[in-house]
This record gives C-alpha cells, structure tokens and sequence, in this order.
C-alpha cells in the first residue's frame, strides 16, 4: 500500500514539474520563433538593398542560432513528453494487474453467490435459526454479503474508468510526441535550407572577394584619412578651447577682482549705514538693561517692604483689644501696607516691562546684525552678477555615462577596436566607433546637449557631424543628408542627417565618441 501511494504521489509530482517545465519551453519557442519573424520582416526590406552586406549576413546567422534554439527545446518537451508515456504506462500495466484481481475476486464472489441464489435458500438460511437474535444477525449477513458484492463492482468500475483515463492521456501524450517529431523534421529542413542560404551567401561574398576586399580597403583608406580630419579638428577645437579658457580665465580674473573691489565699497557703505542703528541699538538695549536692573531692585525691595509692613500689622492686630490708641496706628498702618503692596505689584509690572524691552533690544540688536551680514553678502553677490563673474556649471557628458539612448537602433555589424572583419577574416579592422545597420531612410539623433562643431562632406560623397560636448565629441558618419550646421547648440535627439548607404549596399551609421582626443568605445556609454 505505501509503495503504491508513494507510486501515485511520484506520478503526480512528475506530471505537475513536467507540465510546468513544458509550459515554460512552449512560452520560450513561442517568443523565438517572434524574434526569428521580425529577423525575416528586417530580411525582407534589406533583401531589397543588398544580399552582399555584413548586416544581412548577421541577420541570417542570428536567425539560425534562433531556429537551433527552438530544436533544442522541442528536444527537451520531447524527452519530457517520453519520460511521461513511460511513466504513464508503468501506471497502466500497476492498473490492469489490480484490476485483474478485482475482477478475479468479484468472479469468485459471483460463483458462490450462483451457488447459493435463490430466495428459498436465503429465507431457509433465516427460518433455521434457533431464535430472534440469531434471525436477525443472519438478515444482517445477508445485507452486509450484498453490500460487498456492490461495492467490489464499483471498485472495478471505478478502477477500469481510472485505467481509460491514463490510456486516453497516454494516447494523447503519444499524438504530443508525433506532433513535436513532425514539427523537428521541419525544423531541420528549415535549418538545414537557413544554412543552406548561409553558405550561398558566403560563396557570394567569395565570388565577389576580390572586388568587396577592395572597395574595403579603399573604404578603410577613407576613414583613415576621416579618422585624420577628425583628430585635427578635435585637436584644434582643444587648443582653441585652451586659449579659450586661459582668455577666460583673464578676463574672470579681471572681472572677480573689480567685482571685490566694488562689493567691499558697497559693503563699506552698507557697514557705515548701520553703525550708527547699531550704536543707537545698543545705547537703547543698556538703557533697557539699567532700567529693568533698576526697577527689579525697586520692586524687590517694596515686596520686603510689604512683607515687614505685613508683621507689623499682624502684631498691631494682636494687641487691638489691649490698646485703642494702637488700634488706631494699626488701622493706619494696614492703609500703608495696601498702597505699598499696590506700589509693588505696580512696581513688578514695570519691572517685566522694562526686561521685555530689554529682550526686544537685544532680539533687535540679533536681527541687525544679521541684516547687516545678509546685506554685505547680496552686495557681494550683486557685484559678481553686475561685472558678469558666473558660476561653472560644467559639463554633464559624463555624468551621463551609460544613461543615454542610441543614435539610432539597428543591427551592429563592427564593434570598437582592433578585430578581424566578419567575413574577410585576413582583413583586420580598426574601428574607432561602431558601425550600425539600419533600414533605409532612418534618421540619426544627437544622444546629448552640446553645439556643433564641423559638418563635414567626405571624398565619397557621404557627410559627417562633429558634436562637442565639452570635454567630449561625438562623431555621426557616413550620412547622405545632414539637417544641422556648425556652431549649432543642439539637444538630445535633435535629429542630425539621414543615415546613407555603405560600399555593400547596406545603410550604416559610423558612430563614434571621443574623450579629448582619444576614442572610446561608444557601447559603454549609450544602451
């Protein structure tokens, strides 16, 4: 029993991973097999340009590398789909083994029920019993034995419904399996006739070696001379800058030291201006101070005043009924004590009035000063502003790094630095940017503030934009049209010129970014 519950929960724990697992491949084709029909729609429209291109090339390859992609996983729901008709089958030989000792025992119970039938039998089988309880357990017997013979019938109706059940999923597990099996012939046909073009158009690019390696070389010649433009001009922008700066940096000099000397005469003037509040300020806050000391003196002594007067009318009120005269002087001597406690509470008034102004004063005296500072501050501030001395913001170029989008978005076909060229492999290449291939008729953006410096028309016709960005440039070649001019303050995505056509026929932006006058890789900075 244990074994066949362990069995059972097996079964169920491999059906649910597997389903799950075979969810997940089917969802990963699925999104494959959208990339390889937006790589056949990109195929499609550079069919039309050129066959002998780089960028078709590696659209072709990528598409190969999707398809083996999606065999290897209609490889692996295969195995699953297997390991799940084997494992299903197991279940169907365990079923029909109990199912066979159902309907054995379930035959055997019939046999002897045949034996034994009819109602003659069952009523002698209750009438022979010696009394009334024996009677009734025999009746009891009888219900229980038909019960039994009920209950082993739905057992095995229950159990064969259950055993078609798993050779109905096995059936169909087995369709599943000679669907995948179908659809990897097509699959292979498909790879092997993708290949197939592969090769065509590498015999192509072969056919065609001599010419191609050739209008290569001359290209590279070009862009050898452009990498030239590109360090003189990036090198006279520098010195330019340079000169510039040092300029500046005169002439902010000049600027900062007569802005000084015109924020200390006005803050000269600003410091006389309030000396003498200041003074009167701090006359009034002595005043104030001496008063207040003053009249807490006066107030005190007038409470101790009041405090003797207070025992002295106590003791004259002791001795009233002794002496009348005293009562008098007793009488006369309260009155005095109620005007000098009213002259002490007056007294105390005064008192909290002169610290309040004492208080206000000095918070007065606080403010001035503070006025004074902010005064001489805004001055200073005023003077830098009028005499044109502004703070250096700086470049944000760099700051930048890795956040900025693309020029434009296609397939890259060259990579940065030194490498050997994807078809030509005794040709090695060195890319001071990268090379993207786009559709025809695709618009390349500035990926960040900055103003343009050159726009350069090269020997083969095509155009080149120069952007500065600071210490930064940013080149954008090979364009057949441009749609900005030099000296230009352009944003991000301000649209540079229409990408043009390469010597294969394909349509490629040459893209670059330069630190100073050294390239860098533009990959690790635009995404």
């Amino acid at each position: 029993m244990i074994k066949r519950l362990s069995f059972l929960i097996g079964i169920f724990l491999f059906g649910f991973f597997s389903a799950q697992k075979k969810e997940q491949l089917q969802k990963q084709n699925a999104e494959l097999k959208k990339q390889i029909s937006s790589i056949n729609a990109n195929l499609a429209k550079t069919q039309q340009q050129s066959k002998l291109s780089v960028a078709y090339l590696n659209e072709v390859e990528k598409k190969i590398g999707l398809r083996e992609k999606v065999y290897t996983n209609t490889q692996k729901e295969k195995r699953l789909i297997e390991d799940e008709i084997y494992l299903r089958q197991l279940e169907i030989n365990r079923q029909n083994r109990e199912l066979a000792v159902l309907r054995k025992n379930y035959a055997e119970v019939l046999v002897k029920a045949y034996k034994n039938k009819g109602s003659q039998n069952k009523v002698t089988f209750i009438l022979s019993s010696k009394n009334l309880g024996e009677a009734l357990r025999r009746i009891q017997y009888l219900k229980d034995y038909s019960d039994y013979q009920d209950k082993k019938a739905a057992e095995i109706s229950t159990a064969a419904k259950v055993l078609q059940e798993n050779i109905t999923l096995k059936q169909k597990s087995v369709k599943d399996k000679e669907m995948i099996l179908s659809n990897q012939q097509k699959d292979l046909l498909t790879i092997a006739a993708e290949k197939k073009t592969k090769q065509t158009l590498l015999e192509e690019f072969k056919k065609n070696e001599v010419q191609l390696t050739s209008e290569l070389k001359q290209k590279q010649a070009e862009s050898k001379q452009l990498e030239g433009q590109i360090r003189s001009i990036i090198a006279e922008e520098i010195r330019i800058a340079k000169a510039k700066e040092a300029e500046n940096r005169k002439i902010e000099a000049e600027k900062i030291r007569l802005a000084k000397i015109a924020a200390e005469k006005e803050k000269a003037k600003i410091e006389a201006e309030n000396k003498a509040r200041m003074e009167a300020l701090a006359l009034e806050k002595k005043k104030a101070d001496d008063e207040a000391r003053r009249l807490k003196e006066i107030s005190e002594r007038k409470a101790a005043e009041e405090v003797e007067r207070s025992k002295i009318a106590a003791a004259a009120d002791a001795k009233k009924s002794e002496d009348t005269k005293k009562a008098a002087d007793a009488e006369r001597a309260e009155a005095r004590r109620i005007a000098a406690a009213k002259d002490a509470v007056e007294a105390a008034a005064n008192a909290k009035a002169a610290a309040d102004r004492a208080a206000s004063a000095r918070a007065a005296e606080a403010t001035m000063v503070k006025k004074n500072n902010d005064e001489k501050k805004a001055a200073e501030t005023k003077a830098m502003t009028n005499f044109g001395v502004a703070p250096n913001l700086g470049s944000n170029f760099a700051a930048n790094r890795g956040k900025m989008g693309m020029p434009v978005y296609g397939t890259i076909t060259h990579r940065f630095g030194r490498q050997p060229h994807p078809v030509f492999k005794n040709i090695v290449e060195e890319n001071n940017g990268v090379k993207i291939a786009v559709t025809k008729g695709t618009v390349a953006k500035c990926i960040a503030p900055g103003t343009v410096s050159r726009v350069i028309a090269s020997g083969d016709g095509s155009k080149m934009v120069i952007v500065k960005h600071g210490d930064y440039f940013t080149i954008y070649a090979n364009l057949s049209s441009t749609m900005v001019s030099a000296n230009q303050q352009v944003s991000a995505g301000t649209s540079m010129g229409v990408v043009g056509a390469d010597f294969d026929g394909s349509y490629t932006l040459d893209f670059q970014i330069w630190n100073g006058s050294s390239p860098v890789d533009p990959l690790g900075w635009v995404n």
